[in-house]
């Protein structure tokens, strides 16, 4: 690593990396109905090649969504991810989680691919990478992705890359779905023949096309589409709920907070 920049891997701790991964867990109970994710789920991964999974940005929610779909999904791989230098800086426990900070502008480009590179020569190590850049309407396109991801690519041969997309949006209840989908994996060895900048596009295409995937799934809400990965809170509360309780006892029903199909 460079003079003054900390070694991720050895600031990363996994009992850390459970116990904050539980908090924010909790978090999206308490302010989402559910987190959901579409079938047919994650592809499987070859093991033995590291995993730079990239995604669109549309929230805040977005780094409590990764560490949980980390935990929960990947538990056999060592989940690294970048974050703002500043953020980093007031927030210094977040190392401990595997994040590393970056600055704006090209430091933080040359700080992205080098502490990438290092990160992905341990097989079994997954980068989670908002790669948009910024906060972008999951319905802003064309999709545009920074260039790092590419770069990286061409200095790791042996990198999967793995597209996700994500769209938090409102059913039929009070509180919001979490939405995710994840595409196929694209081996770096498909892009090796390409200019940095083609390769980038191809990559922005296929999670476009994830994207659009999950807006169909997000616009059906069919939750058959889905697995649902955390049940969330449900139902008004209150009088109102107090009243629906009540009238499904007098039918004899059976009382579901759900406004929809219970799922």
């Amino acid at each position: 690593m460079a003079k003054g920049t900390a070694d991720p891997a050895a600031m990363r701790s996994p009992a850390m990396i459970r116990f904050f991964g539980g908090v924010m867990a909790r978090a999206l109970r308490r302010d989402f109905h559910a987190l959901r994710m579409a079938r047919p789920g994650p592809p499987a991964l070859a093991t033995g090649r590291p995993v730079l999974v990239y995604l669109n940005h549309p929230s805040w929610w977005d780094a409590a969504l990764l560490i949980t779909l980390a935990l929960r999904l990947f538990p056999d791989r060592t989940g690294f991810g970048p974050i703002d230098a500043d953020a980093l800086r007031r927030y210094g426990f977040m190392a401990r989680l595997g994040l590393f900070g970056l600055e704006p502008g090209r430091r933080g480009a040359a700080t992205f691919l080098r502490t990438g590179e290092r990160i992905l020569a341990d097989p079994a190590a997954m980068l989670w990478v908002t790669a948009e850049g910024r906060f972008t309407d999951p319905r802003q396109r064309p999709v545009r992705l920074m260039p790092g991801i590419a770069h990286l690519a061409r200095r790791r041969p042996d990198l999967l890359l793995l597209p996700m997309s994500v769209e938090y949006t409102f059913w039929t209840e009070r509180r919001p779905e979490a939405l995710v989908r994840f595409g196929s994996p694209i081996g770096a060895e498909a892009l090796a023949h390409l200019p940095p900048a083609e390769a980038t596009d191809v990559l922005a295409r296929a999670l476009e096309r994830v994207m659009d995937d999950l807006a169909r799934d997000s616009f059906s809400r069919d939750p058959n589409r889905f697995v649902r990965l955390l049940a969330g809170s449900a139902g008004v509360g209150g009088v109102y709920d107090l009243w629906r309780r009540g009238r499904a006892w007098v039918k004899g029903e059976t009382f579901h907070r759900e406004h929809g199909t219970p799922g």
